[in-house]
C-alpha cells in the first residue's frame, strides 16, 4: 500500500505535461542541512513544482505509545505537488521570487524507512509511510540559501496505530544547481 501510493504520485505528476511558465524555476537542487538531504525541484506548470528528496528526516512513530513524545531519524524518500499560489502578489510588491520563493499548498507522501527496532519490548520492522496535505512557504535568497517550511495532516500507515497525524517539515539548506526561469528579476 505505501509503495502503491508513492507510486501513484510520482506518475501522476510525471504524466503532467510540462507546461514552462513566467513563475517557477525550471528546476533547481538543493541540499537540506538540517534533515540531511538532497532535493530536486522541478517546474510543471507556470505556478506548480514536483518536489522530491532523499535523505534522513526527523519523524514520529506511530507505532510507539507515545506518538509526539518520541521522535527519531529516518531514512526517508518525500515527494510533493507544489501549487504556489502568490506569485504575482510578490512580484507586484517588489519581492523577489528566484527560487520558487511563495507560499504554496502540496499533496504530500513520504516513506519512512526506520529498519529494525524495539518497541514495547517488541521487535518491529515496518516501513512507515503516510499521504496528506500541507500548505507552506519557500524563500531563496541571491547566495543560494534556502528555507522552507510546511505544516498538515496526513494518514500514517504501517503500524497497528495507523491514523491522522500532524506533518511539519523545515528545511534549511542551499541551492546548488539551478536552471533559472523567473520574470521579475
Amino acid at each position: 500500500m505505501q509503495r502503491i501510493l508513492l507510486m501513484i504520485l510520482l506518475l501522476c505528476s510525471t504524466g503532467i505535461a510540462a507546461q514552462f511558465g513566467k513563475n517557477c524555476e525550471l528546476r533547481q537542487f538543493k541540499i537540506n542541512l538540517l534533515n540531511p538531504s538532497l532535493e530536486y525541484e522541478m517546474a510543471l506548470g507556470v505556478n506548480t513544482t514536483f518536489d522530491i528528496k532523499v535523505g534522513v528526516q526527523i519523524a514520529i512513530d506511530p507505532a510507539e505509545s507515545d506518538v509526539y513524545n518520541n521522535l527519531d531519524f529516518f531514512p526517508t524518500i518525500a515527494a510533493q505537488y507544489r501549487y504556489y499560489y502568490n506569485f504575482e502578489k510578490r512580484q507586484k510588491n517588489r519581492r523577489q521570487i528566484y527560487g520558487n520563493s511563495a507560499n504554496y499548498v502540496a499533496p504530500a507522501v513520504a516513506m519512512f524507512f526506520p529498519g529494525t527496532r524495539t518497541i514495547d519490548n517488541q521487535v518491529t520492522k515496518n516501513n512507515l509511510s503516510y499521504a496528506g496535505v500541507v500548505t507552506g512557504l519557500q524563500r531563496s535568497y541571491d547566495s543560494g540559501i534556502n528555507f522552507s517550511f510546511d505544516a498538515g495532516a496526513a494518514y500514517y500507515l504501517g503500524t497497528s496505530n495507523d491514523g491522522i497525524y500532524p506533518v511539519v517539515n523545515l528545511s534549511i539548506g542551499w541551492i546548488f544547481s539551478e536552471k533559472r526561469w523567473c520574470v521579475g528579476r
